[in-house]
């Protein structure tokens, strides 16, 4: 007999989690931020029902599966379905020592793991990801002091582009920063966006059947964005402090704080022959040549990378195709 009940315990347990699996996707299908269709998805899924005395919304299932006809309670833990003051969790922001980073002086962790720098040039365009389907330049900024061989750079904004679509990430360019006032500017097909700080604090859009999500995870200057398929990014927007800049002998004007972006990258049907600093490093078998275990392992390559803009797909090695509304996008200078 004893097998025989733990045999059912079992089953009720698989039974509850799928059950909260499929209460979890029901009650986060809304798209949210005006779009109509995600209206119409939450009102086809469930029926919103009287929060709980405690806050904890709930909604009754219409969606054919697991929770069909049952009332969901969102737990206390997240008491509402979407949080109305944003998503912040540190679970939801680039993570600098993690696979797909590209951070600080520009230095990345590749898909094999293996941390290298790329320093580009200051005012210079580079394919980050370049694919069949998929292609990110990075904008650099940078200062040369004085005696210096090379620059300091940093990744200023990124161009993701993709079907005949341009999505721009960039940082604006602040003269003195306040963690409180938002240094974040996003484009869509050279179209400026503005990304809520209410509500469900995102901003998203349908490009030939494939969704863009821009969804803030803190107040200011945190955002994951998700192209459907392809990527998922998450960016922190962030300045060169003084302590930094003396530390490093950077020697930032007094007048700009060099915001930049932190970015983290997680990739979607990459093909084998993927290219670009950091695509070419989720090949299957690549073999980094860096020398590992030095203090800065330099990876070159700016001549095979190198772009003529950041809206160009066209460099030494590049795979993605140009469609043609592409190339009426504006230059960084906006920026």
């Amino acid at each position: 007999m004893a097998p025989t009940i733990k045999m059912s315990h079992i089953l009720v347990a698989v039974f509850v989690v799928l059950v909260s699996m499929e209460a979890a996707l029901v009650m986060g299908q809304g798209n949210g931020n005006g779009n109509a269709n995600g209206k119409k998805a939450d009102e086809a899924n469930y029926d919103v029902l009287t929060p709980l005395g405690s806050g904890q919304e709930r909604g009754f299932c219409k969606a054919k599966g697991a929770c069909y006809y049952k009332t969901l309670t969102c737990p206390s833990e997240c008491p509402q379905r979407k949080p109305k003051k944003n998503k912040k969790n540190k679970d939801r922001k680039s993570k600098c020592d993690g696979y797909g980073s590209l951070c600080y002086d520009p230095r990345f962790v590749g898909g094999d793991g293996v941390m290298f720098y790329f320093h580009g040039a200051k005012g210079g365009n580079f394919a980050i990801v370049s694919d069949t389907n998929l292609q990110i330049n990075a904008h650099f900024i940078g200062t040369r002091p004085t005696g210096r061989t090379r620059d300091f750079t940093w990744v200023q904004a990124f161009a993701v582009m993709f079907d005949s679509h341009t999505l721009v990430i960039a940082a604006k360019r602040v003269s003195k920063w306040d963690d409180k006032v938002d240094a974040l500017m996003v484009k869509w097909d050279d179209k400026v966006v503005t990304v809520p700080t209410d509500g469900d604090a995102e901003w998203r859009t349908n490009g030939e059947d494939r969704e863009v999500v821009v969804e803030r995870t803190d107040d200011t200057n945190y955002v994951r964005v998700t192209v459907a398929g392809l990527v998922e990014m998450d960016i922190r927007v962030r300045p060169i402090g003084e302590k930094e800049n003396k530390v490093h002998n950077y020697q930032i004007p007094a007048d700009d704080t060099f915001a930049h972006l932190e970015t983290q990258f997680r990739f979607t049907n990459l093909s084998d022959l993927v290219e670009g600093v950091l695509g070419k490093t989720y090949r299957p078998g690549y073999v980094s040549p860096v020398k590992v275990g030095v203090p800065m392992p330099m990876a070159g390559g700016e001549d095979k990378y190198e772009t003529s803009s950041l809206f160009s797909p066209l460099c030494k090695v590049c795979r993605f195709q140009k469609q043609p509304e592409l190339a009426a996008a504006g230059g960084i200078a906006q920026y």
